[in-house]
């Protein structure tokens, strides 16, 4: 399936119109999907005027960050953005993509938990067994932890495919999770918040315990793309990164305010609540750069788990901070 993706994209991106804009920059125009009330750090760099004279191009909704970076490959998209687990499993797909910058991460104030009710009989990881656990989506950020929970804590791979996991949209996961239609729920940002503050309900353990602050996610633009437009690909970084240290520098109070005043005027019909329970941006590299050890960490996973074999991808292939003026301390 990932092939007959990656196949289908390359003759959409062949068959696109080369040509030149403003300023010398190929492309004018990204399109892109993005989260119904909520800003996107491209969405934020446009309104900030650093994208400039380039525009995006809402086509839809993303579903998931697999889905989103698939949309890329496909030529349906510009540009998306999944957890780097996510985008390794496509790359070695033989994908031709590559991270660009990275865009969401964990911190103490941004983290995702796993939570059961008060009354839960699960303690532990051993208690997970048998056991029903909703996800966003599968192949994403919250299958990788909880594996990697599991794993640390001597589960074999036979028990831990016993843990099913259930796709339900995030919205929903408490809510299952008290009518008792899964066992443990994921939860993070307003979801977590609202969910806590009604009570009734705890982590079992955050992917902050597990590994502290690290960027989770980048931006991929496929290869030819930045191939055919290298001064395009090279202005959406920095308009990218520019706004991650904007919103990684600014008061909390502006950055909500802005986030706000976005989702006001762009008029999708969608409810901007949740903006105000937004806390950090979660990237721990100034202005979204890229360590090695946020891809190196997945790549070392996926080998153990028998997904890739060793040496099958390369760190040089699979990302770039090229583009990024934040990169060796700069600006």
């Amino acid at each position: 399936m990932l092939v007959a993706l990656v196949l289908l994209g390359c003759s959409r991106e062949a068959s696109a119109p080369a040509g030149g804009g403003a300023d010398g920059y190929e492309k004018l125009e990204l399109r892109y999907e993005a989260g119904s009330g909520a800003v996107s750090f491209p969405e934020l760099a446009e309104d900030l005027g650093f994208l400039a004279p380039i525009k995006l191009s809402f086509v839809g909704s993303s579903i998931s960050g697999p889905h989103n970076i698939q949309s890329v490959v496909t030529g349906d998209t510009d540009f998306g953005g999944a957890f780097n687990g996510a985008v390794i499993k496509l790359f070695a797909a033989r994908a031709p993509i590559k991270a660009v910058i990275g865009y969401y991460g964990v911190d103490k104030e941004a983290w995702s938990g796993f939570y059961v009710l008060d009354d839960s009989p699960i303690k532990g990881p051993r208690d997970l067994i048998g056991k029903k656990i909703s996800v966003n989506t599968l192949g994403a950020h919250s299958e990788f932890i909880l594996k990697e929970y599991l794993l640390r804590n001597g589960l074999s791979r036979d028990e831990v495919n016993q843990v099913t996991l259930v796709v339900l949209p995030p919205v929903n996961g408490e809510l299952a999770l008290r009518q008792k239609q899964v066992d443990v729920a994921t939860l993070g940002g307003i979801l977590r918040d609202k969910a806590l503050e009604r009570g009734g309900v705890h982590p079992l353990f955050t992917d902050y315990d597990l590994f502290g602050a690290f960027t989770a996610g980048s931006y991929v633009l496929t290869k030819r793309f930045i191939r055919d437009n290298p001064r395009t690909a090279r202005k959406f970084v920095e308009a990218v990164s520019k706004a991650i240290d904007w919103a990684q520098t600014t008061p909390r109070e502006e950055v909500v305010a802005r986030f706000e005043q976005i989702v006001a005027k762009r008029g999708r019909h969608e409810d901007g609540y949740a903006l105000k329970y937004w806390r950090s941006t979660g990237v721990a590299g100034k202005g979204g750069v890229i360590a090695q050890s946020e891809f190196q960490v997945w790549i070392d996973w996926l080998v153990r788990d028998g997904e890739l074999k060793q040496g099958q991808v390369g760190l040089g292939d699979i990302y770039t901070n090229e583009f990024n003026p934040f990169w060796k301390g700069g600006p």
